[in-house]
This record gives C-alpha cells, structure tokens and sequence, in this order.
C-alpha cells in the first residue's frame, strides 16, 4: 500500500540528512562552540527520531472486513439461528456532571440496537462513582429502549444512538416500510424528547425521594432511597460512612435479562403501542448495572481497576470468550462495527493469535477546522495504519474489541507449549473457583456454540466477591492480567503487554466510522489531555522500556513503541531551538554553520524532501492537507507547553521515586446544554501550562520587531540583510505554527482571527520603536544606512 515514491523520498532524505551530519562535523563553529554542540545534538536527536517514525510507516497494510462471507460462514445456517460467538461489551463512566449522563446512554441505546444476534450480547455499565443517578437512568434507558431498538430494526436506520440520529436533518431512507417511516420517525422524536425530560428530572426527583422517606425516618444520616423505599448501598448525595466516593458496597443490577434464543415479535400499533412491531424482534440484550466496592484502605486504579472488575464479574455471568470496551461518551455509529471486528477475529489464517482488534477513534462537535488536533488523523489512520503491517497497531483505550484469554495473560497459539495448560496457575486469579473455572470455558467457546448466562441470584455470593477491594490481594491482575495498573496510559501499556507476550493486534476501518465520541474542544482542557497522554509515555518508555520486551515482540514493533513513547524527549531540544531567537534580542547577531550558501542548501533539501514524504503520506492514508497541518501544530503546541512538564514530572520521579502522572477526569459539555455551538472552544480556562507557549510566543515576536529595529539603525550589509530574512522567515514559521494557541488565548476575539495578525504587526511596530528609541537615546541620534561589507551570521539548523 505504501508507494516506492514514499520509500525513495524516505531514503533521500536520509542520504540528505547523513551528509548535512558529515558537512558539520567538519565545519564546527569555532566562535560559538556551546550552541554548535547544542544544535548537533539536537539535530541528531531529532534526525534519529524521525526515522524510528518512518520505520513504524515502511509496510501499511489496510485490512478490510469481509461481512458477507461472515455471513455466509456464520447467520445462514439451516435452521436460521446465528453462531456467531458470545460478546460482552464494557462501558465505563464516573460522574454524571463532567461526563453529562445522555452521551452514557446514547452509548448504551447504540449497543443495545447492534446488528448482532441479540442473544449473543451482554452489555456491562460500570459507573465508578457509585451514582444513583446512573442507576435508574439505566432503568429509564432500559424502557426507553423497548421502543428505539425495535424502530432501529425496522426502519434499518443509522446511526442508532438517537441524539446522533435526530440531530441529522435527512438522510437516505434504507428500511423497508416507507409509508410507516414518517410516522414512527415523528413519534420516535417526540419518545426521546420525552425520554430525556425523564433523565433531567432524576437530579431533583431523587433529592426530593429521599427528604421525604428521611422526614419519616427522622434518623440522623440523611441517606439516599430507591423507589423502592431501600436506601441505596452506593454513594448518598449527602456523604456518610460507606455511602460516600471512595467508600461504598459493591452493586450489581441485572437490569434486562438474557433475552432467550427464540425470536419474539412484538404487537401492532394500538392505544397503548404507539408503533407497530408486529414483524419485529423485540428482543433486548442483556443490560447489568455494576459499581465495585470501594473503600479508603485500597489503591483503586481508577478505570483500569474498574475494568477488571467488569472482566470478572462477565465473566460469572455471561463469560464471553470476547470483549470490546467503550468510554462513557462513544457510541455506536455502524451497527455493523462488532462483525467488521469479529471477521478478524475469527479470520482462519492467524485469527486465534489476534488479541484485539481497535478501530480509529473518530469525534462529533469538533469545530470544522480541527484548531487542536482533536481527531489525530495522522497518527489513528498512518501511524496506526502502519503498525498494521508489522505485529499490529497500539490499543488507545476505547473502540477495542479483545479475546478474553488474551486479557488472561494466556500465550497464543504459536507459542505455546506442548504441555500448554490454559490456567497453570489458580492464585494469581484470586480465591473464586466460579471464576477460575470460566477461564477454559471461554477458551472452548470461541468456535462452539456458548452455555446461557449464569443467574445473578444463583452466584450473588461469588459476584459479591469477586468485587471487592480486597479480593486482587497476591494476585497478577493489574499486572500480567486484565488492564495494567499505577501508569496513566494503561491502555496503550495494556496492549504493550499481549504484544509482548506474542499476540497480535489488527486495525480495522470502515465506513460509516464504526464508533464517535467527544473530544474536549477548549484548549486547557487539551492541554491536560495531552500531558496525561505524554507524561504516561515516559513513564512506560522508562517502567515497561519497548527495547527490552523479549523476542516475542517483533524488533520493528519495539521500534516503533520505543517511539511512541520516548517523544517527549524531544521537546527538551525543540523548546531550546524556539527560545534561541533571545540571543538574537541581546546580542544582535545570529548563529548559523558556515559557509552560509551549503547550509542553506541542505537545509531547502531536507525540508523539501519532509514536506514531500508528507504529501504522499497524504495520499496513501487518506488523510486531508488540512490534518497534516493541523498535527504539525500541534506537536509544536504540545512541545512547548506539556512535553517540557512530562518530562522534569518524569525526572523527578526517577530521582526522588515519586508518583507518575495523575489521572484527570477530561470534561464534557453536553451540547443540550449550551446555547452556542463551540461555547467552550472560545472560554478561556487560566492554567501555568498556556505559560510556555506564551513565552515562546513574545520571544518570536520580541525577535522579528528587534530585526526591523536594528535593521533599521543597525548599519546592516545586504549580506547581513539576506541572513537576517531567513531567520525572520523562522520567526514567522514558529509563529504559524502556534497560531491555533494564540486564537484559544484570545478567548471569544478569536472569532476574527484577522485581529491576531493585527495584534502581531502592532507588536513588531512597538518593539521596533523600543529598539530604535534605546540606540537613539545611546549614541544621541538615528542613522539609517547599508554597507556592502560584512560576514554571514545567522540562527542555527532550526529549520532540520
């Protein structure tokens, strides 16, 4: 798939960069050797950098799911049930505020409507705060969906999360009663509006429940109720001992149960069925409602440790030999996405040695121009793209399905053993046998017809166990099982970890996108976003080092994860290089190899040769020209404002054996809540990380006023003058490059951005007069005049 034009400009580039190392070396700049030194390590740094990049990009492979012989090999089966294999689908979220409660159930009504057998899916919510409002949101959610999963049967509509699907005007009509659609779609829109007045309605209702049965009660905690008149065993909007954040019983609700292997079809239109499913399944999926034990004596590992909560309880209920695991704000988008995964899966040729397979993350309310780079094309569908090729692209925390023993710890088939036994070891999986004993049975299930789901009743005592705190105590979860614990990026590590072992992993693209989501659109809570991501590569480059992962990893993959994690690094270096235009404010002169004409020379070749390699990764990854900027922004963004701050974090780590990275909560607005599209990209939210840019910022500008400045009282020789443009041309370069920061920073302005260049210009006038105003007052007057006379002298490689 990559084009030899792509192979041979890699190449050229590399000759290009190797003689530009050769020419300086032997060229050192004798009167400023601290900054040659400086940039040659730099340059190197970078140089070496860039190519571990393109080695992860020589072999793009782009796979596509065959849904028809899926189909073939799987549903048309004589006596017309499917065999497809069990799924369990995992949904995390944590606060009903910050992760507003109508994306979680979106994300549940879009699964709950898969086109997937609909015996063949469990779907677990793990709410980690505990929350009430959770619970019988999902109660809401369960009924609401007795009628959106139905009408998405019968009218084959997409995408099947109903805030998505109603917020689009028209689309084509695919179903095949048309004369009906008008009226169920009308009928559909006015149940959701219904539906969500029900969800708002929760956050006064339960209050308002539970002061009245504590009125009655008159005891002296004011606990929170059920409508059952229970009091409810999680978190209490009044915090009390055991009923608070951190400190709460373990819960698990089966909310729809197993639906049976038999097609039901529901009842024609009537007064009390507004829509008619008369030749419609049903059916529902299995839905459970869970929230572990917390307690303060224990570390709870955040979402990892939820998910392997969730991985053990499924397990006793359901135990689907796969999973794929969703964040509280994706959804659905194809309702063909889990059989485009599962056609990898249970691929003939090396489907038994795939552990996962992860789809491209893709987002909704983005703003049309991308200003932060929230969809990250470039590396979900090139770098990601790439990895396809070698042992398989990274998993990125959301979107992913899994085979279950794969998550065990379990080898793949190629390296086991002779004597291979699937549990070798009870212990490291706790003290449940139920849940030891599954750990086979989903291993025989993936190409065998699967046992129904365990009755929650029948194994309450074992559910109980298997989520409590203590109950991982000596065992290998966190570690060698389940989601990997005490590192911010447990997602990428997790899947770091199968790699290792053996497995492999597939990318799998499709269209329509197989799942959407949010992405925080205000650039402090970006920022953060990036720092957690950036602080937890270091963190794994220096705890779980790629380059010693053993030779089950595949060298190129090792490469290519030694990359993704070590980039930080690089920010030491480029913060250095976009700082240097301070010499040129206090000394007046530039640094730059000579003799000046080869320099540039080199310089216009490399360049030339990077942006050509970009234009045909373009091309090969359908990526837009758009993407391409908008990644090299904000790398320089992310360089200047949070790599430097990953990486001391990580240093003093290292030195005083601190704690990594803290785990931030990344906000969302519901769009039901604002009253202007793109509200919070144009909020300004003051934190120490804009500092950085910002300097870099005033240093650049600072640099192109002295330029004029001096230029003009300076006595400079054309020479000089040609010098200086290039460095000017740097200037402007960084300034471009930081231009999406400078518009978060101006806040609501930077809805005419024709203002940041206005403000830009008025800044090089003011520095410029400074710098005359200072020289006029130092020698008594002003003159302005050129020479033909004087040396080259200039900044450094800033352009490599």
């Amino acid at each position: 798939m990559r084009t030899v034009q792509s192979e041979l400009l890699t190449l050229l580039r590399l000759i290009a960069i190797v003689l530009f190392f050769i020419w300086r070396i032997r060229h050192p700049h004798a009167d400023d050797m601290w900054l040659w030194w400086i940039s040659m390590v730099g340059d190197l740094w970078f140089g070496v950098t860039w190519l571990l990049n393109q080695v992860a990009k020589l072999n793009p492979i782009k796979r596509v799911p065959d849904l028809a012989l899926l189909k073939q090999q799987f549903d048309d089966l004589p006596d017309g049930n499917s065999n497809l294999p069990r799924l369990d689908v995992f949904i995390n979220t944590v606060d009903p505020i910050n992760e507003p409660m109508i994306y979680t159930m979106n994300s549940i009504l879009s699964i709950l409507a898969v086109d997937y057998p609909v015996d063949r899916t469990a779907t677990y919510l793990s709410d980690d705060g505990g929350s009430i409002i959770h619970y019988e949101g999902l109660l809401e959610t369960a009924n609401f969906a007795l009628l959106w999963v139905p009408f998405c049967r019968k009218h084959c509509i997409e995408p099947r999360a109903p805030e998505s699907y109603f917020a689009v005007k028209s689309r084509p009509y695919t179903g095949n009663v048309p004369d009906e659609f008008v009226d169920d779609h009308r009928r559909m829109s006015r149940e959701y509006d219904e539906f969500k007045v029900r969800l708002d309605a929760l956050f006064t209702k339960i209050p308002e429940r539970s002061d009245a049965y504590n009125a009655e009660a008159k005891e002296g905690a004011k606990a929170t109720w059920m409508a059952d008149g229970t009091q409810w065993p999680g978190t209490w909007f009044d915090p009390a001992e055991n009923h608070k954040k951190g400190q709460h019983a373990g819960i698990v609700k089966v909310m729809l149960n197993h639906p049976g292997d038999e097609p039901q079809f529901g009842a024609p239109a009537s007064a009390a069925n507004p829509l008619d499913f008369s030749a419609v399944d049903v059916r529902l999926p299995m839905l459970v409602y869970i929230s572990r034990e917390k307690s303060p004596d224990y570390d709870h590992q955040k979402k990892a440790g939820a998910m392997n909560v969730q991985l053990r309880v499924s397990a006793l209920l359901t135990n689907a030999p796969f999973i794929i695991n969703f964040d509280g704000d994706h959804y659905v988008n194809n309702s063909l996405a889990f059989r485009a995964a599962m056609c990898f899966m249970l691929d003939r040729r090396d489907g038994d040695n795939t552990a996962f397979v992860q789809f491209p993350q893709r987002f909704d309310d983005v703003d049309p121009t991308d200003r932060y780079c929230n969809h990250n094309r470039v590396f979900f569908d090139a770098t990601l793209l790439g990895l396809n090729g070698i042992q398989g692209p990274s998993y990125v925390g959301t979107g992913c399905m899994f085979r279950r023993i794969a998550v065990y710890g379990i080898d793949p088939p190629r390296w086991r053993s002779d004597d291979f036994k699937i549990v070798d070891n009870a212990n490291k999986f706790g003290n449940s046998m139920s849940f030891i004993n599954s750990i086979p049975s989903a291993a025989n299930q993936e190409w065998s017809m699967t046992s129904p789901p365990a009755d929650e009743e029948s194994i309450k005592e074992e559910l109980d166990n298997v989520m409590k705190c203590a109950y991982e105590e000596g065992t290998e979860f966190g570690k060698e099982i389940g989601w990997v614990y005490n590192i911010a990026t447990e997602d990428v590590v997790t899947g770091f970890r199968l790699h290792r072992t053996g497995w492999r992993s597939m990318y799998c693209r499709i269209e329509p996108d197989a799942f959407r989501g949010t992405a925080p659109i205000n650039l402090t809570e970006r920022l953060y976003q990036i720092l957690r991501w950036s602080g937890g590569s270091l963190e794994m480059f220096f705890s779980h080092c790629p380059l010693l992962a053993g030779r089950r990893l595949n060298f190129m993959q090792q490469v290519a994860y030694t990359n993704m994690t070590a980039y930080p690094i690089s920010s030491v270096f480029l913060v250095f290089y976009l700082l240097f235009p301070v010499i040129w404010i206090f000394r007046g002169e530039f640094y730059i190899q000579k003799p000046f004409p080869t320099y540039v020379l080199y310089l216009v070749i490399v360049i030339v040769m990077t942006e050509l390699i970009g234009m045909v990764e373009i091309k090969w990854a359908g990526l837009t020209l758009l993407d391409w900027i908008r990644n090299e922004q904000f790398y320089i963004i992310g360089a200047t404002a949070v790599y430097p701050l990953a990486t001391l974090h990580i240093v003093l780590k290292l030195v005083f054996r601190g704690k990594g990275v803290s785990f931030k909560l990344t906000a969302k607005q519901a769009t039901s809540t604002v009253n202007e599209k793109y509200a919070e990209m144009y909020m300004v939210h003051w934190t120490p990380l804009l500092i950085p840019t910002i300097v870099v910022i005033a240093v650049n500008v600072g640099a192109i006023g002295a330029a004029i400045g001096k230029a003009i009282v300076g006595g400079w020789s054309l020479l000089q003058m040609a010098d200086a443009s290039l460095g000017l041309v740097f200037n402007a370069w960084i300034l471009l490059l930081i231009y999406p920061f400078a518009l978060g920073i101006m806040g609501r302005w930077s809805k005419r951005p024709y203002l940041l260049f206005i403000f830009f210009v008025i800044a090089f006038v003011v520095v410029a007069a400074v710098v005359v105003a200072i020289h006029a007052a130092r020698t008594g007057s002003v003159r302005f005049h050129f020479s033909h006379s004087g040396g080259a002298s200039f900044p450094t490689s800033w352009g490599f």
